[in-house]
Formats: structure tokens, C-alpha cells, sequence
């Protein structure tokens, strides 16, 4: 079984080799609506596993081959934190990545499972998907496996990132009529609010889903974004059919805007006409505008922004 692919370059986490602990064939605790694996039964454990040795000795070939990378990245056909040996491996590799990161993507859900959260607390880059906080929600999106409950798994969560010393991320993926309400953003706000996130990053379906689901649009989800607390790093990931009308911006309106939420220079592009995106450079010209980077993405924010924070 070939378990290491790529590598993959990401705007997000910058290039990477992936490990894929599930192989053989999908095996995860959900069958989420927007996936894009055909759908499948869930599982509670994995029944077909590579072992920790042929996958060292996959990334040591892959290595060899592609030494400028920044992460070895976990994840699965599936949910990689189900593959059994997951704490050997990520000793196994610690002593092989020299100066790279190991990263996985996980859907949040084993953390429940005290050996599993303690395992990943020795990552160095952890991103935990939550795409709902309520109950019903929760299940008709994700579509957990039985037994698996969304208060519990919240309470992970947050107790995780109280306690996880490296780089946390926060994926929330957006489908047309479910987790788009205003009333599932105001919960997931009261949650986010107590998370230790470094970026808390909002997308949609940008691949074919396992099931007949839509996606909201790049204005929708730039809608959302204003929904959420300021003081949070909310970062709009998806831009695949940004078909957004462009608009005129004041230099007041540039400053209050950034000053709400920070955009990135891909967001400007979008969002800003010529004449704004002049007066936007006018801004930086002048200083009152400046570039931070949070997590290797760049976003534009106002000086006296950064300075209120400073004194903090």
C-alpha cells in the first residue's frame, strides 16, 4: 500500500508530503454530507492499517526525494486519528523530520478518547474541523458515528486548546442551509470565543460531495465572517466561485472594514474596485494601513489597529 502522496502545495500550510493512514480504503467515524469520498459506513476503529514501518520507510524514500518541504502532514481516507499505532508514528517520525512540522487534520471527534488527546498534544501543528456546535446540526452534516456527541466533543475541543502548546487551526465548512443560519454562527461564536486558535479558517464545497449538497457562495461566506466576534482570526478560506461583484470603498471605509475583520490580499482583490484598491495602497503609503502575517497568510490591517492590541 503507497502511503505517502504529494507534495502539496497549500496557500494554508505551505508544501507538504502526506501520509495517508487509511489507505486501502475510507474509513472514518463520519459520513459527512460534503465529502469528498464516495459515501461509506462509519467505523469505530480501522480495519485495514499500514504498519509504522512501511510508512517510515515510505516518507524516508519521499524525504530523500523532496527535502524542501514544511510539514509531513497526517491524515487519511477517512479519520486518521483511528489509526491504532497514531503515537508510535509520531515518535517514529519526530526522529526523522529534522527541521519540518508534523501537522494533522483531524475532524475533532476522538479527542473525547484521553490516549488520542494526549497523542496529539506532541504535534507540532494540529487543525481540528467543527462545523457545528448543536446538536441536530451537528449530525445532519457530519453524520458521526453512534455514540459520538457534539457537547462532549466541544468540551474537548476547548480543554485541547487550553492545553496544546503548538499551532492550532480551526476549520468550519459552510453548507447551504444548514450551518449558515444565524443561529448556528451565534453558537459557534460562543465557542470560538473560548478557544486558543492561532486561525479559525471558514470555507465551503469546492469538490464534488459524497451526497446532494450545496455550497454557499464567496459573498456568503464574506457575510459570515462580519457575523463573527472581531477578535477573532477568522480567516475565508474558499475563493473557487468568487463570482462577488466588486465595490467602492472610501479610505474610511477601508480602515473601518480592516479594522472589523483583517482581509488578505486575495480578499482585496475580490472585493475592492481599482479606485479602492488605489486608495487602499495610498493607506499603506501612509501608514495607517500595515501587513501582518498570522499563521503564513498575510492580511492588511489598520495601524492604530495593531497599537490598541499592543497595549493590551
Amino acid at each position: 500500500m503507497k502511503t505517502i502522496f504529494g507534495p502539496i502545495h497549500s496557500r494554508r500550510f505551505g508544501v507538504s508530503l502526506g501520509i495517508d493512514l487509511s489507505p486501502s480504503h475510507k474509513q472514518c467515524n463520519f459520513d459527512c454530507l460534503y465529502c469528498e469520498l464516495a459515501p461509506a459506513a462509519t467505523v469505530e476503529t480501522q480495519s485495514q492499517t499500514p504498519t509504522v514501518e512501511e510508512i517510515i520507510t515510505d516518507l524516508k524514500a519521499a524525504l530523500r526525494e523532496h527535502n524542501n518541504i514544511d510539514e509531513i502532514t497526517l491524515t487519511a481516507n477517512g479519520e486518521p486519528t483511528l489509526y491504532p499505532h497514531l503515537k508510535e508514528l509520531i515518535s517514529e517520525i519526530d526522529k526523522i523530520k529534522e527541521n519540518k512540522e508534523t501537522l494533522i487534520l483531524t475532524n475533532s471527534a476522538a479527542l473525547v478518547d484521553r490516549e488520542v488527546f494526549m497523542t496529539l498534544l506532541a504535534l507540532d501543528q494540529v487543525k481540528l474541523s467543527l462545523d457545528a456546535v448543536t446538536t441536530d446540526i451537528f449530525k445532519k452534516i457530519d453524520r458521526p458515528h453512534e455514540g459520538i456527541d457534539i457537547s462532549r466533543l466541544v468540551e474537548a475541543v476547548v480543554e485541547f486548546s487550553e492545553m496544546y502548546r503548538g499551532k492550532l487551526f480551526i476549520e468550519i465548512l459552510f453548507v447551504r442551509g444548514l450551518n449558515d443560519t444565524k443561529e448556528e454562527i451565534v453558537k459557534l461564536n460562543e465557542v470560538l470565543h473560548r478557544l486558543k486558535a492561532l486561525r479559525i479558517d471558514i470555507g465551503t464545497i469546492d469538490r464534488p460531495p459524497a451526497y446532494p449538497v450545496e455550497g454557499i457562495s464567496y459573498g456568503e461566506l464574506v457575510a459570515i465572517a462580519q457575523q463573527f466576534d472581531a477578535s477573532l482570526p477568522i480567516n475565508i478560506a474558499s475563493r473557487g466561485h468568487a463570482e462577488f461583484s466588486q465595490s467602492s470603498y472610501t479610505e474610511d471605509e477601508i480602515i473601518n472594514t480592516l479594522d472589523k475583520r483583517p482581509l488578505t490580499p486575495e480578499d482585496v482583490e475580490i472585493l475592492f474596485d481599482e479606485e479602492s484598491k488605489k486608495r487602499l495602497l495610498r493607506l499603506i503609503e501612509e501608514k495607517k494601513i500595515e501587513m501582518i502575517e498570522r499563521a503564513k497568510l498575510e492580511f492588511y490591517v489598520p495601524v492604530e489597529n495593531m497599537q490598541r492590541k499592543r497595549k493590551k
